[in-house]
């Protein structure tokens, strides 16, 4: 009997062997459409099957093991949510949900945001269910104006992408430009100095101070400032306060690739690689050039920088290389960090090489087909590829965050057929707004 059960153990091990091999074999055959289709589908479900279910709108996080209890699954994040909009669009465009379906979840979500508190036209950075502020930290409790503008930007695709549609769409987007133009970018250069603030509060005021000031993850913010209709900045905002005056310019290299713009971080280095997603995911950097950089060139090398850092592995962390590069901001094994060349953990996020698809696509697949191929069910679940991963730790949180998930969808497309590019440069005012501040691009000539 004893005999009989080894055997029959033997048999169910080798039958799940077996069919493991196979599962592994039929994903090897996946063509790179088929591949990135199935991960923009995925990925994008974070969006639809797990957002928040009153406001329609994304997540936060979302914490899919239980390793650290979640207790804040009803927080709405806004950035992620105008990520989540872009996605959406996406999603309709690849059928991975019906046009109906889409319309329906977009009116959800901008119906929420037409009856969320705003200050001065501005979202907080958390909102609650309630459609109230959830803080973020200490005196930021209120307006967040580059968290507002990763929505805005969303608000706009939408508005172009309805313009012309049915009486339903046409009303869907009417709401969207008035969203949009609703933000007072005005109010937030603090008694109109020439630069702009990233929070305000009606309880502490100006108290946190925070001017944006480039090179980060914020040109998205003054563009959106400049090309507004209703409450736009004039172009020295933007060259005083965003380029200070130039200085904002420096010239070094990493890795052979050249870098133009001084980003803020210690020394000479690059920042975590969303500052090369966040505000292209509707600006098209395709051939974007201003007195400052040529955008396009800078965010490619930024993204080969991070390539070629991975093969040569200064700190020699586990699996990192040509199938395994990319670090930004993400999850970490201590926590949370912003991860970049010079504050390495050996943590790798999918979402820094994936994002970077338009820039690196031959670089970018590699890590794609390594994550999904190899390293499977490790990394991979309900809403795509977890947000981040240490070999060298044998850390793979089933985790994921919004903001990161989101790049990935609206990335990915804008490598493949500019979708969103496309519209977000076919509104007018965008045109006219990035002449105002001396842009160059086929999309605006």
């Amino acid at each position: 009997m004893k005999f009989i059960s080894i055997l029959s153990l033997f048999i169910i091990l080798s039958s799940c062997s077996s069919q493991r091999k196979a599962v592994v074999a039929s994903q090897k055959k996946l063509t790179d459409d088929e591949l990135l289709n199935l991960v923009q589908k995925q990925t994008y479900k974070y969006f639809y099957e797990g957002a928040e279910p009153v406001s329609g709108l994304s997540r936060e996080r979302y914490h899919s093991d239980n390793v650290y209890p979640q207790n804040d699954k009803d927080i709405i994040a806004t950035g992620a949510s105008g990520f989540g909009i872009m996605g959406t669009i996406v999603a309709i465009e690849r059928e991975f949900i019906t046009k109906k379906q889409g319309l329906e979840h977009l009116k959800k979500g901008l119906d929420f945001l037409a009856k969320a508190d705003r200050f001065h036209g501005a979202w907080p950075h958390w909102m609650l269910p309630s459609g109230k502020p959830k803080p973020f930290g200490k005196n930021d409790d209120a307006g967040d104006l580059v968290e507002t503008s990763f929505l805005a930007q969303a608000l706009i695709c939408v508005r172009q992408y309805y313009a012309n549609g049915s009486a339903e769409e046409k009303e869907l987007a009417k709401k969207a430009d008035e969203l949009w133009k609703g933000i007072d970018w005005n109010f937030y250069r603090q008694n109109n100095k020439n630069v702009l603030y990233w929070h305000w509060s009606p309880v502490s005021g100006w108290k946190m101070n925070f001017a944006i000031t480039g090179y980060n993850e914020c040109l998205i913010t003054y563009v959106l400032a400049a090309c507004s209709p209703t409450y736009g900045v004039p172009a020295e905002v933007y060259h005083e306060g965003w380029a200070k005056s130039g200085a904002m310019n420096t010239s070094f290299s990493m890795y052979g690739h050249p870098i133009k713009l001084k980003h803020n971080v210690v020394g000479q280095s690059v920042g975590p690689l969303f500052w090369a997603h966040y505000s292209y995911l509707a600006l098209n950097p395709k051939g974007l050039k201003d007195k400052y950089a040529n955008y396009w060139e800078e965010n490619k090398n930024h993204s080969l920088i991070n390539y070629d850092y991975a093969i040569a592995n200064p700190k020699k962390y586990k699996g990192y290389g040509a199938n395994s590069w990319g670090l930004t901001a993400s999850y970490s094994v201590k926590g949370y960090a912003a991860h970049m060349p010079d504050e390495d953990f050996g943590v790798i996020s999918p979402t820094a090489a994936l994002s970077s698809y338009p820039y690196t696509p031959k670089e970018s697949m590699q890590v794609i087909r390594n994550l999904y191929e190899n390293m499977a069910d490790k990394v991979w679940g309900e809403f795509g590829f977890y947000d981040a991963y240490s070999e060298t730790d044998n850390w793979f949180p089933k985790r994921y965050i919004g903001i990161d998930q989101g790049p990935i969808v609206v990335m990915i497309e804008n490598g493949r057929t500019g979708l969103i590019w496309d519209l977000f440069m076919s509104a007018p005012e965008i045109k006219t707004g990035l002449k105002k501040l001396g842009f160059e691009s086929p999309k605006i000539n």
